[in-house]
């Protein structure tokens, strides 16, 4: 083993202390090339406007790579691909995932060609989680994209007993998951975002197609969970979420 792999070895041994699960086979199960993989990872590029553009890529790839290798060792998926994905909404590539997940979506902006194909995948059985946004500007700023997407479907906050928080997690309780600015400022909160909504948008069957993380930061939390200033409760919580999320959307 080379330094750099025994450096990334030790990082990943402590980005997992913690997480409630367990497991006795240490060789990380994947298919590098993906073609095998019961689930690969995908990150949806999206339009913005200005610097925006870019919104799409925060945490990018760290958050998504650490996300990978802790959902395939607390999992029992046969394979999970060792490479994450992004792609943009119009490719027609992206009706193959069923799962995407997209961050700083206040940033978003959908044409209507976009709002269409996000649309139809969603309706055809595909799971999108959002990320990272904060506050109600940035909320209303997502609520006018996804109501071109959704024009007939509202957004709404999920009990905690919903099936999202106990398919493979037994989640009790929710708290606000804060990015890094956390550990210098102390806030769990950002641009007046101060309390944690886990919502959804449901299709007329009850099925879940888009889960919204507004006023949280899992992203954040993935890619730093190794770091010892980074509390382990947050890292927990957002692994576990993350992974029921991936659970559900291979299941519903």
């Amino acid at each position: 083993m080379t330094k750099k792999q025994m450096r990334l070895a030790i990082l990943f041994a402590v980005l997992l202390i913690g997480l409630s699960a367990t497991w006795t086979d240490d060789r990380p199960k994947g298919s590098p090339s993906g073609t095998e993989a019961e689930f690969t990872f995908l990150r949806l590029v999206y339009s913005g406007q200005g610097w925006r553009g870019s919104s799409w890529a925060v945490d990018y790839p760290k958050a998504d790579l650490q996300f990978l290798y802790g959902l395939r060792k607390l999992t029992d998926f046969g394979f999970v691909n060792v490479e994450n994905r992004a792609l943009g909404i119009l490719e027609s590539e992206i009706f193959s995932y069923p799962f995407i997940y997209a961050v700083e979506v206040g940033n978003m902006h959908l044409s209507d060609e976009e709002a269409a194909q996000l649309r139809e995948y969603l309706l055809r059985g595909g799971f999108l989680v959002v990320d990272d946004f904060h506050g109600q500007y940035e909320w209303q700023s997502f609520y006018r994209q996804i109501k071109k997407v959704f024009p007939e479907y509202e957004p709404m906050d999920l009990p905690i007993s919903h099936p999202v928080f106990h398919c493979y997690y037994d989640i009790q309780k929710l708290i606000q998951v804060p990015g890094l600015q956390y550990v210098y400022s102390g806030r769990t909160w950002e641009k007046g975002g101060h309390k944690a909504r886990y919502m959804g948008v449901q299709d007329d069957t009850g099925r879940l197609m888009i889960m919204i993380n507004h006023n949280v930061d899992l992203g954040d939390a993935w890619e730093w969970a190794e770091q010892e200033v980074y509390p382990r409760k947050f890292a927990n919580l957002a692994f576990q979420l993350g992974i029921n999320y991936i659970v559900y959307s291979m299941t519903h």
